[in-house]
């Protein structure tokens, strides 16, 4: 899978000059806790929700709500916004992304094709990403099993008990010495028996109606 597959296109942006209130504002209204900021079309930074909020007045301040107001009027997301920002391509590997999101502590990355803002990839998608691989949202049932032993061919005898039952795999992911199957039927207890009686350990058995 691709950042192309996951991001979301034409994402919501702000001017360097923007403030605090504008920028705020756009966030609630959009539903969205960053924002790439532009500068003649030019990415030159992000700004976040959380950023934006350590530097607002708390309810407990002593001030005014009119030097609240003017505060938040007058302070520019230039003065506040990440400059050096991670980025990736639309070509990017899903994984990649995740790895970069990770390694350097953020929750989205804007994505360049040919240097010009495209999209942006979240936290968010990666959940939504993680969960379509897994097939979570789908009809069927989960098998995970246990292949310790890690024998070649495991995954291929598994696969071949699986389809002369005429059922079909959906999605299938490996975690350490589990393997995890989602197939289109919720009526496994035969395909059970059947795995298990080539020597596999069946961990789970959980149907998705």
């Amino acid at each position: 899978m691709y950042v192309l597959n996951s991001m979301t296109s034409n994402p919501y942006t702000v001017t360097p000059d923007a403030t605090i209130a504008e920028t705020l504002e756009i966030m609630r209204q959009k539903k969205v806790r960053r924002l790439p900021v532009l500068e003649n079309g030019r990415l030159v930074g992000i700004i976040t929700e959380r950023k934006l909020l350590e530097v607002s007045p708390s309810p407990a301040t002593s001030l005014s709500i009119f030097e609240i107001n003017y505060l938040l009027a007058k302070t520019k997301v230039v003065s506040l916004m990440t400059r050096d920002v991670y980025t990736v391509m639309p070509g990017t590997l899903l994984e990649e992304a995740a790895r970069i999101m990770r390694d350097h502590d953020i929750g989205a990355l804007p994505v360049l094709d040919g240097g010009q803002l495209v999209g942006i990839i979240t936290e968010t998608d990666l959940f939504d990403a993680f969960l379509e691989i897994m097939g979570y949202r789908s009809r069927g049932t989960r098998l995970s099993i246990d292949v310790e032993d890690d024998k070649p061919g495991n995954l291929a005898e598994i696969a071949s008990i699986i389809a002369g039952q005429g059922v079909n795999i959906m999605n299938v992911a490996t975690y350490r010495n589990e393997l995890i199957f989602k197939v289109n039927t919720l009526n496994s207890k035969e395909l059970v028996g059947l795995v298990s009686a080539r020597g596999y350990r069946i961990l789970s058995v959980l149907e998705y109606d």
